[in-house]
């Protein structure tokens, strides 16, 4: 039976909201568990749909994994399978991460291609290029990424765009190599960071980290650890959002605010007072409509392609005309046909979009296509009259923990609904 949730407009957020770990970073977190035998132990973890598919992957393998609360225990065998083709490969595209620890630890790998969100094409090239580099093959045979190697050896690696996913893979796989290994234009992201730390504490000699050259000097082995997930800052930065949007006040704990320091930013610039506490959290009034801002995707520290929904939706209800450039993934603006059924005003030409802010949308059936399509349209229902339908929720569920009850907590009206779509 599908769901979809019933956003009653005219709400005005206001309130406090915990964010807990990062859905980018505890599915990476939970495939370097792979590089060591042994219990590893992950806390923080958020309570989506995506953490116990991970657990799938895992155990497909060989791993016990059990996943209590906000934590995953996962128990990695002496004798762990190289082949990692099981169904839950399917449902998500961090899947693709068990490529590196598996030929880093056996040397060699057969791992189903991922799915995930419809958001464009996300190639495997610089993965399998990264591996070659460090002495591996690897092909794309039924399906499947297969890589082996009869030994790995450390090597310089550039990446022709710092990409997160193929940095996480080569990087598992260097810190079980010979030698030492360079990989340039790597990823910076926070994520990035926090399983460098993880590894780091497991065992692996790692220097760089949140630069864009990381240094890998390999180790013969590494051992089990404990560690904490960061925070959410996608998730941080829907409430941001959501506070802009409904002229709301929102107090966001649990994510690093220098995290969001560009989408903050241009928050002020909309209109909105920003404080921060620390390390620890930050609050975002905004007192009266916003103003529109222009905004382009990049690689962090850049503005997060993850965030763009958002910005198109505060677009639609800012005074003034917006800009908004994606520069990552091509199938993103997929979202703005779902704002033009909200009567959002949004024409897109290539990889740009012109939205003129209106003073309401007016509700509509709508349909998401990703995690944060998905909560881009939740957020521009509370922004139109009326009830807006939202459908495909399971997208939602994938990457945000308690999201109705959150929202409900901040005085939206929201409720779930099980029933199929008429499409008509």
């Amino acid at each position: 039976m599908s769901e979809h949730f019933d956003v009653h407009g005219g709400a005005r957020l206001v309130g406090e909201v915990d964010v807990v770990g990062a859905k980018n970073s505890v599915l990476k977190l939970m495939a370097a568990a792979l590089l060591a035998e042994g219990t590893t132990t992950i806390t923080n973890c958020p309570q989506i749909l995506d953490v116990p598919l991970m657990g799938d992957v895992l155990r497909s393998v060989g791993c016990e994994v059990v996943i209590e609360g906000d934590t995953a225990t996962i128990t990695t065998p002496a004798e762990l399978s190289h082949r990692a083709d099981s169904a839950a490969m399917g449902k998500l595209r961090a899947s693709v991460c068990v490529l590196g620890p598996l030929v880093g630890r056996l040397k060699q790998a057969v791992v189903a291609l991922p799915g995930g969100d419809a958001i464009g094409s996300r190639p495997l090239d610089m993965h399998q290029n990264g591996l070659r580099k460090l002495g591996a093959t690897s092909t794309i045979e039924h399906g499947c990424v297969v890589a082996k190697a009869e030994t790995l050896v450390g090597a310089q690696i550039w990446l022709d765009f710092p990409s997160v996913g193929a940095t996480e893979n080569i990087l598992m796989a260097a810190v079980l190599a010979e030698g030492t290994t360079v990989i340039d234009n790597c990823a910076r992201e926070p994520e990035i960071v926090d399983i460098c730390t993880m590894l780091t504490e497991m065992g692996a000699k790692i220097e760089g980290a949140g630069t864009s050259t990381l240094t890998v000097h390999g180790v013969e082995q590494l051992h089990p650890t404990t560690h904490s997930v960061i925070g959410d800052r996608i998730v941080g930065a829907t409430w941001a959002f959501a506070a802009s949007m409904t002229r709301g006040d929102i107090t966001v704990r649990g994510v690093n605010p220098h995290h969001l320091d560009l989408v903050l930013n241009k928050l002020q610039l909309a209109g909105a007072d920003v404080e921060t506490f620390g390390d620890k959290g930050f609050r975002v009034v905004q007192p009266e409509r916003p103003k529109a801002v222009d905004w382009v995707t990049l690689p962090y520290p850049g503005f997060a392609t993850d965030l763009q929904p958002f910005a198109v939706a505060l677009s639609a209800v800012s005074e003034g005309t917006s800009m908004i450039t994606e520069n990552v993934y091509e199938a993103r603006f997929r979202f703005i046909e779902e704002m033009v059924r909200l009567s959002g005003d949004a024409r897109t030409d290539g990889h740009h979009a012109v939205v003129r802010g209106v003073e309401k949308l007016s509700s509509a059936p709508v349909w998401a296509s990703d995690i944060r399509a998905g909560a881009g349209l939740v957020l521009a229902g509370l922004c139109a009259d009326g009830v807006t339908e939202v459908w495909d929720v399971f997208h939602i569920d994938r990457g945000y923990p308690h999201f109705v009850e959150n929202l409900n907590r901040l005085g939206a009206n929201i409720k779930r609904v099980a029933g199929e779509p008429d499409r008509k």
